[in-house]
């Protein structure tokens, strides 16, 4: 008899638990809905370490994640978008948690001049999407900040280049230009490299090598804008020589 109650009291302590975690959970959703993401951070927080076994664990850690994204603290939404995708590879959340998790990294990324740390893991995180769910609703999405990226990168890159022309460092300059033609030939960057080097040939008095560098390339150097600044550059160290 004895038994028979407890397992009843028990029995009717889990239902009221799992009663309470539910409608903590629908308080947590409204703070969120309404913008409040401390308030729905304090929710989901706590229904995180009450909930993980029941049916709203991954819903919970989701929801956690999603209010340091939209209040615009990315990298703690990273690492709860991680926990779920680590803890709870099932759920049905994974796929939404990893695009949060390369958008994120997007929205972290910063100015081309700065450190592009989290501009790289934004590309790797955007690939590894790309190939692990590759028809995705965000592909395309992903695909253009992939360009985008790139393209900041790329920037970065030319920009050294400039930096050295100004320091009269040119076979550094060449240097850099090179890694760019090398590494970013798919960005509108590419042609900018191109007669970055030309500009370093003419600039060191090697008209032949600018000469001969511009007819070779000439076909990746497509704005005639570009192209008349190469030719003047040529021109210029032809005149000097």
């Amino acid at each position: 008899m004895i038994l028979i109650l407890v397992s009843i009291r028990c029995a009717s302590f889990k239902s009221n638990e799992v009663g309470d975690i539910d409608v903590q959970f629908e308080k947590a959703k409204t703070f969120l809905d309404k913008k409040k993401y401390l308030r729905a951070q304090e929710e989901f927080n706590n229904l995180v370490i009450r909930g993980t076994h029941t049916e709203l664990g991954d819903d919970s850690q989701f929801y956690l994640a999603e209010s340091y994204f939209l209040n615009k603290e990315y990298l703690l939404a990273i690492a709860e978008y991680d926990r779920l995708i680590r803890r709870m590879g099932f759920s049905p959340y994974v796929e939404k948690s990893r695009w949060r998790v390369c958008q994120s990294y997007v929205k972290e990324s910063p100015k081309y001049y700065k450190d592009q740390t989290n501009t790289q893991k934004a590309l790797s995180k955007l690939q590894e999407f790309i190939d692990d769910y590759p028809n995705s609703g965000y592909k395309d999405e992903a695909n253009n900040q992939i360009s985008e990226l790139r393209n900041k990168l790329a920037y970065k890159e030319y920009a050294t280049g400039v930096l050295y022309i100004k320091m009269e460092e040119y076979q550094s300059a060449i240097m850099s230009f090179e890694f760019l033609i090398d590494n970013y030939y798919d960005t509108e960057v590419l042609e900018k490299g191109h007669v970055g080097i030309i500009r370093c040939y003419s600039l060191m008095d090697e008209y032949n090598k600018a000469e001969d560098y511009y007819i070779n390339h000439l076909s990746e150097i497509f704005s005639n804008d570009l192209k008349e600044t190469a030719q003047n550059y040529i021109k210029k160290s032809n005149s000097s020589n």
